[in-house]
């Protein structure tokens, strides 16, 4: 998918990852080039939030690559890729309830000794998410479904990680507040990180993207620039809801 010159930040050659007996994921490859949007879309239970926990390093594979940014991390530990730049907002947001917002964004820089970065980048965040600034002192655990979402992203940013991935970032959140978590998502990919997107929500991750997968119990059944899987049958009757 990518094209002659253009740098990749992650590719993944030919994964296999088994949960005991069961193969989740079936020899697939995905490449993910400097600056896009990169959707990985699927029904439930297709594979996509084990594909991004493989690469996180909190699943192990148990046979094929990953490559960051030229480097072999297939067996590295979690913290050592997370160290490495790569930042996951996990499914179901898991901020910390018991911290306040100050609190659970500085949990997300606890790598960084740039003081200064950090203050850039909290005021960044601020600029995307204004409603965070109000609630500082505020128990993450007291915000609302999508000011946790908003909290999650934050927290994940404030790693100043080289690639983004999300898993099902608007979950569970009312129409108006999806709309506005993919126009955060666009925003932070303008400003110049790299994203893997892992969305049910395939209309919304299709038109933010660049180029997307369709997961199918563990295999890509289908890949293509998001423009035109939007306009692929197949993609239209089984994800988008139009026959």
């Amino acid at each position: 998918m990518s094209e002659a010159g253009e740098k990749l930040v992650l590719e993944i050659k030919d994964l296999h990852v088994y949960y005991g007996a069961i193969h989740a994921i079936k020899g697939i490859s995905i490449k993910v080039p400097q600056g896009k949007i990169i959707t990985l879309i699927g029904a439930n239970g297709a594979g996509k939030t084990t594909t991004l926990s493989t690469i996180s390093g909190l699943v192990k594979a148990r046979s094929g690559k990953i490559f960051f940014n030229g480097v072999d991390i297939t067996n590295k530990p979690a913290h050592a890729i997370n160290r490495m730049g790569i930042a996951m907002v996990p499914e179901g947001r898991r901020i910390f309830p018991g911290l306040t917002v100050y609190e659970n964004l500085m949990m997300g820089a606890y790598n960084r000794k740039d003081k200064e970065g950090i203050k850039e980048d909290l005021e960044w965040i601020f600029s995307l998410f204004p409603r965070l600034k109000e609630r500082l002192s505020q128990m993450g655990g007291t915000l609302s479904g999508g000011e946790q979402q908003m909290l999650a992203i934050s927290r994940a940013l404030m790693s100043r990680p080289r690639l983004l991935m999300m898993d099902e970032p608007s979950l569970g959140l009312a129409p108006i507040l999806v709309e506005e978590v993919f126009e955060v998502i666009q925003k932070i990919n303008k400003e110049g990180t790299t994203i893997l997107l892992v969305e049910q929500n395939a209309y919304g991750a299709l038109r933010i993207s660049d180029y997307g997968y369709v997961l199918e119990t563990g295999n890509i059944v289908l890949e293509g620039p998001s423009s035109e899987l939007l306009e692929n049958e197949m993609v239209k009757k089984a994800y988008l809801g139009m026959s």
